[in-house]
Order: C-alpha cells, then structure tokens, then sequence
C-alpha cells in the first residue's frame, strides 16, 4: 500500500489521525513520468542505437501503475458500520518511487532496530569514493562486495585492536547500507556501515560478553582511510579494472561492445558526474539556482577524513540504551532517493530539483528539461537482485553466535482475512518472514496513524474482504463510487524539440 513519508498533524480534538490514500496522480513526478517518460525511451534508444534495458523500462512502467486504483485495489470493511475503504496496490520497486521508499525505509529500519542490531553501541561509518570509482561500481556492481569485504576487515582490525584481542579472540559486527543516490538525484554508490562499536569475545562456556571500543581519534581516521584505500587499489588492480603503468593509476578501458554499454553505462556517468547523458546539451553540466548565500567559513568536521577524492566519516555513534534514535538513523540511511515535495516546474516548464540542504556556493535548486530528468531518473534504478543490504560478522545469516546476539523482538503475527490475496496484500497478510512488519503497524509506529480503526464510526475494526483484481469489476466498483474507472493515459513519444 502507498503512504507518503511526511509526519502528518494530529486533529485538533488530539484524536490519532487516519490513513488517507495517497493520490500519486496529483503529484508533480507522477506527471512528470507519465507524459515523457516515452519520449525519454525512444529519444534515448534514437540517440544510441542500442535498446534500453528492460529493467529500467519495467521501472517506469511499475511506477505510473503504483497507487492507481484502476489497477486493482484491495476492499477493506467495517464489521461495525459497514463503511468500505479502498486501498490501491503498490510497485515494491526500489529505484524512484517515494512511496514505495518510504514503505521500505520504514520496514527496513523496524527489523534492525527489533531483530539485527543488538543492544549494544552502534557506530555509523561512511565510506564516500572519488567519482571514477562510483562510476565503475555503477558498471560493475558485482565489484561492491570485495570492495565491502576489505573495508569490514580493515575496521574490523580497528575494533580488535581497541579491545585489546588477537584476531582470533573476537568477533566484531555490522549491517551495511549500500546507498546509491546524493541529494540532488544524482548517482552517488556510498557506503553506511552500522559497526557495533566493539567486538564479542566468549567465555570459557561460549557465552558471548560484549567489550566497547574507544572512540578512534583524527589520526586513527586518517590512517584507517590510507590502509582501505591501499588495499582497494591492490585488490582492483588485482581484479584488472585498474592499471599501473609508468607510476600512473588508470582505470582499464571497458567493454564498449552491447546495447548496456551504449545506453545504461552514459546515463550512469552523467548522473555520478552531475552532467546530461543525452539530447541538445549533451555534456554540459545540470543549471544551477542559487538562493542561498555562500558558506565562506568552512571548518573540518571532527572524525572526517578526506584523502584524494575518498572521505571516511565516524562521527556518529548511538549509545546502547537509545533504540528510538537508532530506529531514526536507520530511517535516514534507507530513505528514497526523491520526495514528491522537492521536484517542481518552473514557469517555463523545466523542472525544479530542491536540494535537501543549500550546497556551499548557495545552491538551492538544479534545473532540467523533463527529458533530462527523466535521464536522471533512469540511473537511479538499481538492477534486479542485487542486494542492497549486507550483513557482516556475528550478523552474518550463517554467524554461530547470530542467534546469541540479536534481539528477538516483538513476535506478532498478522493473518490474512479470508477471501485476500496473500502475494497482494500488505494490510493484514501472513507475513512472508517470520518478523514481518504490517503496514497497518508500520503506520501506527512512525506516524501514528490509526489504521486499524474505522475512520467513520471510530470503533469498528478495518477487515480486508477482497482483493479486486478483475478488469471490469474494478471499472463497476469506481464507477460506483464516482471514481475515474480509467487510469492516467500516458503521453507519447514526442519530437525532442517539443519537450
């Protein structure tokens, strides 16, 4: 089911505030996709001769079907009123949809918090990388996993050597957040580690007894950073996707052959490097806005390294106790790349990307033709079944003290109502893993939002009573009730000139 992430107002009586659908139709995105995302497809596959790949074409075409009640719905009930509410069907899909984000976001960051992160202090490090190198892990994402493995060993070595242990006396932990996007919509891959702050060692009897680690100083940051990235180029160079010739590194020229090379891969580059993949300004780096004045009085953040275009940040730490706060940081380090509040068009049609906080020179906002954005768009989508979540250490799936270790959390089980589609339903479904997350629950938690209740009468319970898939019943039911039976129509491939 869609929600919007916004943290909503409660009534003015204090009563807890009910689910309202969200209308995707009405936001500025939603238009956006719908009346050029066409012409994005066929300008692009003009432009270089070679076919987009699939999976960004089932991306946009996922996205303009999310939230459409013309695309079936489920029909909830109150078995006290007999008021019916309608709740339209979701993507699930992980590239640019902000409902969709917010949902994840918020299931994602309840299972770590309940299930994963035990109650111990937590770390947050993040790993930034020069621009050349986002670019080929944008290209080779099969490279993000012996990238992720030499950093967890280097601050795994870290928190072994705080503690006073050899290398086979302790047991260190994280979950890491592979996170593909920047503020401004670009391609940015980075990594947010959530490090226990300290490492588990076992007693004569097994039994795993946590020992803290000290915070690292600027010294320790810093030479932390030069051994990751001495061993990153000794383990690309290993890997042949970097070249050392006569002193120089050099990145290894790629595979130019195949539609993915000719159409993803500039797409790619363009956003990691804030330029346009395609069309008239081709090259030329995205308009700016400045509306803000610029910072002048740069200051070093303490526990921030920055060495040749990598930065390692370790500023922040969550103590053990400060589940709420951890949950928080969970949130951000899983959000959507994009709000429908930030992207606007201007008087003259071009869109308005508002960036999360103003850059140093006083950006406020990036400019784009939609045909751009749609470029930028496109980047965003994450190919199928690569995972984005990894866990290391006793947190490892296969760890032999996981069990140990982790919280076991709250144990509820929601079960479907009769006559529900279980692989469509997310209000009151069997759960696909043993500690899944309802919606309805989800809401309560971050929003408080009740939407157990009926918002007609307030005291009879919501129960699904069918999902409605079926083309022609979906059109009677709208029809019904004064709804548009038909859904949004898309635009069509236009001229490049006219977008």
């Amino acid at each position: 089911m869609r929600a919007t992430a916004q943290q909503p107002q409660r009534a003015p009586d204090g009563a807890p505030l009910h689910y309202e659908r969200h209308r995707p139709e009405q936001t500025t995105l939603y238009r956006l996709v719908q009346q050029h995302a066409a012409s994005f497809i066929a300008h692009t596959e003009a432009s270089t001769g070679a076919e987009l790949p699939r999976f960004i074409k089932d991306e946009f075409d996922a996205f303009l079907e999310c939230g459409i009640l013309a695309h079936g719905f489920l029909r909830l009930r109150c078995c006290e009123c007999g008021h019916d509410k309608l709740l339209a069907f979701s993507c699930k899909r992980r590239g640019f949809c902000p409902s969709c984000g917010a949902r994840r976001m918020s299931q994602t960051a309840a299972h770590l918090v309940d299930h994963v992160i035990p109650h111990v202090p937590v770390r947050q490090w993040v790993l930034s990388l020069p621009i050349p190198l986002r670019v080929l892990m944008a290209a080779q994402p099969e490279l993000v996993t012996p990238v992720l493995q030499v950093v967890q060993r280097v601050l795994t070595r870290h928190l072994l050597d705080a503690a006073g242990l050899q290398a086979d006396e302790g047991y260190g932990g994280a979950v890491t957040l592979i996170q593909r996007f920047g503020s401004a919509a670009n391609l940015n891959i980075h990594l947010h580690c959530l490090v226990l702050d300290g490492v588990y060692r076992c007693d004569a009897d097994g039994v795993p007894g946590f020992i803290e680690a000290g915070a690292p100083t600027d010294d320790e940051l810093s030479a932390l950073l030069h051994t990751i990235i001495a061993r990153l180029m000794k383990m690309l160079t290993r890997r042949g996707v970097l070249v050392v010739d006569m002193g120089q590194t050099y990145l290894a020229e790629p595979d130019a052959d195949g539609e993915e090379a000719r159409t993803l891969r500039p797409l790619q580059a363009a956003a990691v490097t804030y330029r346009i993949a395609f069309g008239p300004r081709a090259g030329q780096k995205v308009l700016t806005l400045r509306g803000a004045l610029p910072r002048e009085d740069w200051a070093r953040q303490p526990l921030c390294a920055d060495i040749d275009g990598f930065s390692l940040h370790a500023a922040v730490r969550v103590e053990a106790h400060d589940r709420k706060r951890l949950e928080q940081l969970c949130r951000y380090i899983t959000r959507p790349a994009l709000s429908d509040q930030r992207v606007q068009l201007n008087a003259a049609g071009q869109v308005e990307l508002k960036l999360k906080t103003p850059w140093r020179d006083g950006t406020t906002h990036l400019v784009m033709s939609p045909l751009e954005f749609m470029q930028r768009l496109a980047a965003l989508v994450p190919r199928p079944r690569l995972h984005l979540i990894r866990f290391h250490g006793v947190l490892a799936p296969n760890a032999k003290l996981r069990a140990r270790v982790v919280p076991q959390g709250p144990q509820v089980q929601e079960p479907a109502s009769e006559g529900a589609a279980p692989a469509e339903c997310e209000v009151q479904t069997v759960p696909t893993g043993p500690h899944r997350i309802g919606w309805a629950r989800l809401l309560k938690r971050i929003f408080d939002i009740d939407m157990h209740h009926c918002p007609n009468c307030g005291v009879g319970e919501l129960k699904i009573i069918a999902a409605i898939l079926e083309r022609h019943v979906i059109e009677k039911i709208l029809t019904h009730l004064g709804l548009d039976p038909q859904p949004p129509p898309r635009g069509r491939a236009r001229e490049a000139g006219q977008d």
